[in-house]
């Protein structure tokens, strides 16, 4: 549909033109527990600059009343492509009512419908970024276009709705609420449904701030509900000294919604987390970590973004950086904070996620140019949020933390309410840390691509070190990338290590600023050579590290013995990305993991290296190794499950690890065994989440079929019962199996509508349906993809498309004939932008894997 791809020319001009006032939206909810379409009303209030003529946003089956200023103009002639015409505007104010049917969705846009099926009672939540608000009520769908927003929903009986502004006394079955302040489209919000809550409150600063978590009554029993309330408090203090503002709504809410394509989503004061988060069964403490980021992450935004929000798509980092900065920091200062090494895990897993990203042909600036709604749709990458998140971590190194702070301080009291650029946060920090920086900005956001930084170093024949220097490179960007590579200023610290009773301690640290291709280092000359030197300790820039050989070989013998988790955690990073770069063999991977992983005390760092040494095996490894190397892996992962200690968080990662990996007849066996009860490991839970993993491996190998999986669904009848029998049945290694995952996922045809599957149960099928070990099973895919991706990208929504995009890709079958067939299909079918963009990410996975497989070959033929 032309008219849903809001471009940026368009969105300046209707800014322009256009001051918006108010909304008053009435949305008539009652029939959702049977679904279908619902009545919206509104009423906007709008200042025009000049007599004109403009549009506003609406996707609607139908559209039964549109009147302008008292004039009723015909839906028929001014409703098309998801726009209203509207010609005829006044100078000054301007009125439109505008009344429609809206659809219910299943899709995680717009307004959701779910239905649960332990009580079959309909949830709905709304999810609106980037442009969805337009699917429940007419807007000028863009952030620049700041309004106030007063909701009336009616609803069934019994139900709760919340929204931004605090949840009002029903009347009868409607629930009017008081207008949010100048807010954007996107963060506006409504949740309805029997949800459970909680209640609690955040006092400080001698004021109260109510705050609310719900969930689904079938999820209640596992909401730990003072765990959230303990981590929220602890945002609220310490985001409230580190910004010198007052939170900027009226209450607090928390919801946990079902079916969430993300994470979670900020809108202002009811902010909804997929439910995922509520965990059913034993975790290990890096999940309660990644969900506490979360939790502060989207409590930040409600000043960086909500209270004060970019301009335009092009600063959505300014949005999703900030949020991952501020969100990490304040679990690593905060007092009391259960994870003071979360930056360990940041470098262990955002870092790794924004140096793939960053290395791909479609690799941008921080700042990206966004030129339409296409575009940012595809954006919400490792760039945008762990890349930037790094940049301004190393800003914060540049300037101070006091003086980063002060700045924002300065930003929000200037631009409350309103819309910024780039410029006016760099504004702010310069007049409080004295610095220019417009050569950084040019350098760090305006630029694409990374660097490498290494050390260069002599000695003498008493090993005392001669000269050491560090070396900056800027490989060539992707091939189809755009930009030139560049040599960035860098504030990096060295740590120099000593093994001491067996043990890396740190001995010295030195901080500089390093520019250019050489930064001579003096301070390290004259002095004995360390056992390790470490370029960027601490993680204070955003750079590949490698090591110097004398180094990389004590690393390799003692990784594992680093005293601090943020050492190990970079070293190991530095490592895995050698092996994405073919510089590091697969098997020498695999090896290096298995001689340190074993002293690892940081759970998150375990649980990605298990990820890490299962992908590049799958991908990585030589295809004539690659089965001994996975049977060693797998020999491994069984032999860490019996010894870790007893009900530990390593022994639950082993036993993870162990589930994705079993393949003898022997391992699979112990899999059937722990799942029946004749197995036992002493302190092993082998609850709900467990046995899913459990039998998706045994369905995945043949040994469960839809007897047992049936089964499984019967003792679990929830939601995530579904989609992991769903899972299961799309694992199994069948040609029949396969067809019948294809079908309800593609259709059986390239021209067929939506499947019907919800989104949730979608991306189940698809993770199910990809199975390493089924590689000739899968081959008659690739093309039955390259015919039906196109259409599906046209046809379907876009969440649902990006969905079947990327995760039907051939990504296993690593060959030059996936590359030449992309190629081709590239050539034939000329894609948009941002469906080229994701199969060009994809195609550049399996270009990557083929160089790795290439260099692991050569280490077995040599080695």
């Amino acid at each position: 549909m032309p008219g849903t791809n809001l471009t940026r020319g368009e969105a300046r001009e209707r800014a322009r033109l256009l001051t918006v006032d108010s909304y008053e939206i009435e949305l008539d909810l009652r029939g959702a527990q049977e679904g279908g379409t619902y009545r919206s009303r509104t009423l906007v209030r709008f200042d025009a600059a000049e007599p004109a003529a403009s549009f506003i946003d609406l996707v609607a089956p139908a559209v039964h009343e549109v009147t302008l200023n008292g004039r009723p103009l015909d839906p028929d002639e001014v409703f098309a492509d998801s726009r209203i015409a509207l010609s005829g505007l006044a100078e000054g104010r301007n009125e439109l009512l505008v009344v429609a049917d809206c659809a219910y969705t299943n899709t995680g846009e717009g307004l959701h419908r779910f239905v649960d099926p332990v009580d079959q009672q309909a949830y709905l939540y709304t999810q609106f970024e980037v442009p969805d608000a337009r699917r429940v009520f007419a807007s000028f769908e863009q952030p620049d276009l700041k309004a106030t927003f007063q909701f009336t929903v009616r609803a069934p009986e019994g139900w709760t709705v919340i929204s931004n502004s605090p949840t009002p006394e029903p009347d009868g079955d409607t629930w009017r609420f008081e207008p949010t302040p100048r807010i954007s489209s996107y963060i506006t919000a409504l949740v309805v449904g029997p949800y459970h809550s909680v209640h609690s409150t955040w006092e400080g600063d001698g004021r109260t701030v109510p705050l609310g978590i719900y969930c689904r009554p079938s999820l209640a029993e596992h909401l730990d509900a003072e765990a959230l309330f303990e981590v929220t408090r602890q945002g609220f203090d310490w985001f409230q000294e580190k910004f010198d503002y007052p939170y900027p709504f009226a209450k607090y809410d928390q919801l946990f919604v079902p079916e969430f394509n993300a994470g979670a989503m900020e809108n202002a004061g009811a902010v909804t987390i997929r439910d995922q988060y509520v965990f059913r069964s034993k975790v290990t403490d890096a999940a309660y970590e990644t969900r506490a980021e979360t939790v502060l992450h989207e409590l930040a935004h409600m000043w960086f973004g909500d209270l004060v929000t970019m301009e335009w798509w092009n600063d959505l980092w300014l949005n999703e950086s900030f949020a991952t900065y501020t969100s990490i920091a304040c679990q690593a200062h905060a007092p009391g904070s259960r994870w003071p090494h979360a930056w360990t895990s940041f470098a262990n897993q955002m870092k790794t996620w924004a140096y793939r990203q960053d290395q791909l042909p479609s690799t941008h600036p921080i700042m990206a140019e966004i030129r339409d709604l296409d575009d940012v749709l595809v954006n919400f990458d490792g760039i945008t949020y762990a890349k930037g998140a790094s940049v301004l971590k190393q800003l914060v190194a540049y300037v101070g933390m006091d003086e980063f702070f002060r700045g924002v301080q300065t930003y929000f009291k200037r631009h409350e309410w309103g819309n910024t650029r780039l410029s006016d946060l760099l504004t702010a920090l310069e007049e409080t840390s004295g610095r220019d920086l417009a050569a950084w900005s040019k350098a760090w956001l305006e630029t694409a691509g990374i660097n490498v930084l290494r050390p260069e170093l002599a000695t003498d024949a008493a090993g005392n070190l001669t000269s050491f220097a560090v070396r900056q490179e800027a490989p060539a960007l992707p091939a189809g990338a755009t930009g030139e590579p560049t040599l960035r200023p860098h504030r990096i610290a060295i740590g120099t290590y000593e093994l001491q009773g067996g043990k890396l301690v740190r001995t010295d640290r030195i901080e500089l600023d390093v520019d250019g291709e050489l930064t001579e280092v003096p301070e390290l000359t004259g002095r004995k050579r360390p056992a390790v030197v470490l370029l960027n300790d601490d993680d204070l820039s955003y750079a590949k590290v490698r090591l110097d050989p004398e180094s990389l070989a004590t690393v390799t013998q003692h990784l594992g013995d680093f005293t601090e988790s943020l050492p190990r955690a970079l070293c190991w990073a530095s490592a895995w990305d050698m092996t994405r770069d073919g510089e590091l063999a697969a098997r020498d991977y695999l090896d290096l993991v298995l001689s340190g992983v074993t002293k690892e005390s940081d759970i998150g760092v375990v649980q990605s290296l298990q990820r890490q040494v299962k992908l590049a095996l799958d991908l990585y490894a030589d295809p004539q190794w690659r089965e001994k190397g996975l049977t060693r892996w797998s020999d491994a992962t069984l032999e860490q499950l019996r010894a870790a200690a007893p009900g530990s968080d390593h022994q639950l990662a082993w036993a993870r690890a162990f589930a994705s990996t079993a393949r003898t007849d022997a391992q699979l066996n112990v899999l059937a065994g722990l799942l029946d009860g004749t197995e036992t490991i002493e302190g092993l839970s082998v609850d709900t989440e467990l046995r899913w993993a459990l039998l998706q491996r045994l369905a995945a190998t043949g040994r469960a079929g839809d007897k047992e999986i049936a089964a499984e669904l019967e003792r679990d009848a929830t939601s995530a019962g579904e989609r992991h029998a769903a899972l299961a049945r799309a694992a199994r290694p069948t040609e029949e199996a396969k067809a019948e995952a294809w079908a309800s996922v593609v259709g059986s045809g390239a021209s067929d509508a939506e499947t019907g599957l919800p989104n949730a149960v979608q991306e189940a099928v698809i993770g199910g349906f990809l199975q390493t070990d089924q590689r000739e099973l899968l081959a008659p895919y690739s093309e039955k993809y390259f015919e039906a991706v196109k259409d599906i990208w046209e046809t379907r929504s876009h969440e649902m498309a990006q969905q079947i995009a990327v995760g039907l890709y051939p990504t296993l079958q690593v060959s030059q004939q996936t590359l030449d067939a992309t190629d081709a299909w590239l050539e034939r079918a000329q894609p948009g932008a941002a469906l080229r963009r994701l199969v060009t990410e994809s195609r550049a996975g399996v270009e990557r894997a083929l160089r790795a497989q290439r260099a692991d070959a050569e280490a077995g033929a040599t080695g």
